[in-house]
């Protein structure tokens, strides 16, 4: 038995190096932009640049994090969140996760994260808008209260000529 425990011990230690350790989330900061653009590249059509997701975190009321693996910083991000608060009424801006880090529970560590904050800072509702066609997003939101409040016909195009609706989505945050 006392042969196994260093095996144990070093695999974990591997995986962590390797980056296939544990998720953390930590704010996204200005060094970050350029690696959350890349990310966001890979998961939408219209990509927002590391210059313009930097413009949204700079303005009053928005906020961000990020997801990576403990103890691989040289890692890329596995996902990343940005919203905002004004007035205590949030929104999602964006949201993406990794290609190869979806369905781990990413986008849910994620959005506790911001529902966490919003809840610190007394926010009365939080809105998003998700194409219609994400059924793993639209999952997500299920569980975690979202309700549909509105449709936005033909608002995405896709590459194949497609366009389908963004559907807003609000979770009441209010005891």
């Amino acid at each position: 038995m006392y042969w196994f425990l260093p095996w144990v011990w070093t695999a974990s230690w591997l995986e962590t190096f390797l980056g296939h350790g544990e998720p953390v989330v930590m704010e996204l900061t200005d060094e970050q932009l350029d690696a959350a653009a890349e990310l966001h590249s890979e998961a939408f059509d219209q990509p927002w640049s590391g210059d313009e997701l930097g413009t949204l975190l700079a303005q009053r009321g928005s906020f961000g994090y990020v997801a990576r693996h403990l103890g691989a910083p040289q890692a890329g991000p596995l996902g990343f969140v940005l919203a905002r608060n004004i007035a205590g009424e949030a929104e999602i801006l964006t949201i993406t996760v990794a290609p190869r880090s979806r369905r781990a529970g990413i986008g849910r560590l994620l959005m506790d994260h911001v529902l966490q904050k919003l809840h610190a800072e007394r926010a009365q509702s939080l809105f998003l808008e998700v194409d219609e066609e994400n059924e793993a997003a639209l999952r997500l939101y299920k569980r975690l209260r979202f309700e549909e409040v509105g449709r936005r016909p033909a608002y995405y195009h896709h590459p194949d000529g497609r366009r389908t609706s963004a559907l807003t989505l609000k979770r009441s945050l209010s005891s």
